[in-house]
């Protein structure tokens, strides 16, 4: 069975990180999910969703435990996804702080040689942030910001999450029908 970690931050599109987990649930995929303290605010806002509705998909964290599991590379897991990742965090992935467990996790899943990547959601963006998410990617890091593609025609909202969503899954090579071409 896989594992992964799930990060999600306090930029919106929290319905991205949302989906993500549930969906990784549904497929047998066991999560580990942070969300920072304007994540969990933002899930409320964007989606009138709690904790309460993660904890049924996923192994829910404290962004400030770093004594959590998530924090040691000794606890395996095939990757890990911040999803929405804001700028504030992912200017700390790029300097790799470990302030709190999701810039931790985020920062053992490079260092182990595992699958990080980060789904900005911001625009438009500053020389800054494009110089943060280039730091990632040549550390390693897959960089994919929230920009659902057209090309299955969708007729929905959902389906535009739901492309995004499958993208992140295609990385990990999880089969899914989240959309098609």
């Amino acid at each position: 069975m896989m594992r992964l970690a799930v990060g999600v931050t306090g930029a919106s599109g929290a319905i991205y990180g949302y989906t993500l987990i549930k969906v990784l649930s549904n497929l047998g995929v066991e999560v580990h999910a942070i969300y920072t303290d304007m994540g969990r605010k933002v899930l409320e806002y964007e989606c009138g969703l709690t904790m309460a509705d993660i904890s049924a998909h996923a192994t829910v964290y404290e962004n400030s435990d770093l004594f959590a599991a998530l924090a040691s590379g000794s606890f395996k897991t095939g990757g890990m996804v911040v999803v929405p990742c804001s700028m504030h965090t992912l200017g700390a992935l790029a300097t790799a702080s470990g302030r709190d467990l999701l810039t931790r996790a985020a920062d053992v899943t490079l260092k182990e040689g595992r699958r990080l990547v980060v789904v900005p959601r911001e625009t438009p963006m500053t020389t800054i942030h494009l110089s943060n998410m280039l730091t990632l990617a040549q550390a390693g890091a897959v960089v994919m910001p929230a920009a659902p593609g057209f090309s299955h025609k969708p007729e929905t909202v959902d389906e535009l999450i739901n492309c995004m969503v499958g993208k992140i899954l295609d990385i990990f090579n999880l089969e899914h029908v989240l959309y098609t071409h």
